[in-house]
């Protein structure tokens, strides 16, 4: 992930569709063009997350596999 600093949002262990749900509600709270970074175990995440983020206008800057599960980094939009 980016030097930039980022909120850590640990939804791991959640099922669809509550991390979607979870971060909307968090994003509503930051700054516009803050960054967040997401850590989920839902396999659907990869699905989820990125088209939560083209819905709502924000930018997902990364996504990645971890050991137990995604990342995701997102900006929120302007």
């Amino acid at each position: 992930m980016p030097d930039e600093p980022s909120i850590v949002y640990d939804l791991r262990g959640l099922k669809c569709p509550l991390p979607v749900l979870k971060t909307r509600k968090r994003m509503e709270t930051l700054a516009p063009g803050a960054l967040i970074e997401i850590e989920t175990t839902d396999p659907l995440a990869v699905i989820d997350i990125p088209h939560f983020c083209q819905e709502d206008g924000h930018r997902l800057e990364q996504a990645a596999s971890t050991a137990v599960g995604h990342r995701f980094l997102i900006r929120k939009k302007m």
